[in-house]
């Protein structure tokens, strides 16, 4: 590792522990040149995720999207903000493992349906009135009867 004092391109590791839960590794260092130490985090490298809109435009995976459009449909509903905080990491974890580099946003809007319907089903009408598009009162009378039925 490179010196940020001198340069030099050799130090060595004087202690290693885990950080951000888990999540990197914050090594302290000392340059074998200027004895200085410094710190550096390691972390493992994501791939970015593209999303394939309707429209057929390309933009990258957002985990704050995801999450705004949950929040959105919970408004004034019983449901914990770290819960849903937990479903988009969970969704935005399953896509990563996927291993699929383009994932179509109609993926993802079944994977957020999927969950808000287990969690909060007024929520998950919400969403799916967005995501669905509904053009009428049919198509949502339709959402909310394979909801009776599924009871």
């Amino acid at each position: 590792m490179k010196c940020p004092y001198c340069g030099h391109p050799e130090s060595k590791v004087i202690d290693s522990r885990p950080a951000d839960e888990n999540a990197s590794i914050r090594r302290r260092r000392e340059c074998l040149s200027c004895a200085k130490r410094f710190t550096t985090y390691e972390t493992v490298e994501s791939l970015p995720m593209v999303v394939i809109k309707k429209d057929g435009s390309r933009q990258s995976f957002d985990r704050q999207k995801v999450l705004r459009g949950m929040i959105r449909a919970c408004e004034k509903r019983p449901v914990p903000l770290a819960e849903l905080e937990r479903i988009a990491d969970e969704i935005e974890q399953e896509l990563q493992n996927s291993m699929e580099r383009e994932i179509r946003t109609e993926d993802v809007g079944e994977k957020v349906m999927d969950r808000l319907r287990k969690v909060d089903q007024v929520a998950y009408v919400r969403f799916a009135s967005v995501y669905r598009q509904f053009k009428d009162l049919d198509t949502f009378m339709a959402e909310l009867n394979k909801l009776l039925a599924e009871k």
